[in-house]
């Protein structure tokens, strides 16, 4: 593979926008699925709940930001509607909403209440709507899409400054029988006027693409380009998504989801699975550490509140992270080779490339002498390698690139 293709591919590489560039700030952020599945026990309510079930009676935002908060998180994307249709926002577009509830006799807003604990807690604030309603009677006509963009223009002019809106690609039948044909271009359209600062995420970007699982895991190598043109939300092509294409025409990485439970809504018979801080710290290396943000989703429980279970393996979480990656000695570079500047027992490899200009890096290879201890492709926004034990003397690092230098800067996490 060529170390440099020149000028001209230098100039043709996919690039990030303004939005993106932003985003990529973020590597590990909440969220959260909240609605009147978390008292029915479903993972996809039906459409025909009793908006009354809807009765958090101790919700507090501010306990979730700061849960959120303490673990290292930087943002939160809740579900503002979730494919039974029921809105957790005041909306005047559908009955089935938190108008309807018993909770705050009718006068709540979560939403307002979460993006206002956001702002108190320095957290960034991000919606997840899902096209899919299985409640709105205009569901499965065309009507209903004037309708999908009026929730998103009440949604993205209510609570300041969104950083990411969250699009499923689900598409069921509503309460008609009838599916719906989307029309994702007006969706777009509508965010990108009232949030132009926010990314889009869905299968097919436009900003930000799934992962193609829900496991929490990217690719190896993960390319933070795709042909974009051959994804549709709810492609069938979904395991294409992982990995990405080296040498795709669009800026559209990855972000992977995955929940802190079995399953996305809170149930009381999961307090017991939560994922441990182990689990969530080798997650961490196989999201974040292969150059994707990890979304995790904690979901508020009965009450309203994050349950103790999570908040101990959020906290867990956090001290392996400090214990394993805290501490940091940067690698010399000189060329394409980066070295270390005395000898050092380190646990983990850090390398992250400046994506202003580009996915540029193709291949890694790691020598301690003349004994090579990992190759790899990719590194994209930061990757995280585990290196076998032992004290390196003589550790080194020589870089394949295209279209250029790689702009690279590299680290090692010594043994603590």
């Amino acid at each position: 593979m060529p170390v440099a293709l020149g000028l001209l591919a230098l100039m043709s590489l996919p690039l990030p926008s303004p939005a993106q560039a932003e985003w990529l700030r973020h590597d590990y952020y909440a969220f959260v699925h909240f609605g009147p599945n978390t008292f029915s026990g479903l993972e996809w309510g039906h459409g025909t709940e009793d908006p009354k079930s809807f009765n958090p009676k101790k919700l507090d935002c501010r306990q979730w930001a700061r849960a959120f908060k303490s673990a290292g998180m930087t943002g939160v994307i809740i579900t503002a509607k979730h494919h039974d249709g029921f809105c957790l926002w005041p909306t005047k577009l559908s009955t089935h909403s938190v108008k309807a509830s018993t909770w705050r006799d009718g006068k709540g807003d979560v939403l307002r209440e979460l993006s206002d604990a956001c702002r108190k807690e320095g957290l960034s604030f991000g919606v997840y709507l899902s096209p899919w309603d299985r409640n709105h009677p205009q569901y499965g006509t065309p009507g209903y899409n004037d309708v999908f963009v009026s929730m998103l223009d009440e949604v993205l002019t209510r609570y300041g400054k969104v950083f990411e809106v969250w699009f499923d690609g689900a598409n069921g039948e509503g309460p008609n029988g009838k599916k719906q044909v989307y029309d994702w271009p007006r969706f777009i359209a509508k965010v990108r006027e009232r949030q132009p600062k926010a990314v889009i995420f869905s299968d097919a970007g436009p900003d930000v693409r799934w992962v193609g699982n829900e496991n929490g895991i990217a690719g190896d190598p993960n390319w933070l380009t795709i042909r974009r043109d051959r994804y549709v939300p709810g492609t069938p092509l979904y395991e294409e998504l992982t990995k990405g294409d080296a040498d795709g025409p669009d800026f559209v990485p990855s972000e992977c989801d995955v929940s802190i439970r079995p399953g996305w809504f809170w149930r009381a018979s999961e307090d017991k699975a939560v994922k441990s801080p182990e689990a969530l710290f080798d997650l961490y290396l196989k999201s974040v550490g292969r150059g994707s943000p990890l979304l995790l989703n904690v979901p508020p429980n009965a009450d309203g509140l994050i349950s103790d279970a999570d908040i101990r393996a959020l906290e867990g979480f956090r001290r392996l992270r400090d214990e394993h990656l805290g501490h940091a000695v940067r690698l010399r570079k000189r060329g394409d080779t980066f070295s270390a500047p005395a000898p050092v027992d380190a646990a983990y490899l850090e390398l992250r490339e400046d994506l202003r200009q580009g996915q540029r890096v193709r291949r890694v290879q790691v020598f301690d002498g003349e004994t090579k201890l990992a190759e790899f492709e990719s590194v994209g926004k930061r990757r995280i390698v585990a290196l076998p034990t032992g004290v390196r003397t003589k550790l080194r690092l020589v870089v394949t690139t295209v279209a250029g230098p790689e702009n690279m800067t590299a680290w090692l996490h010594p043994k603590r």
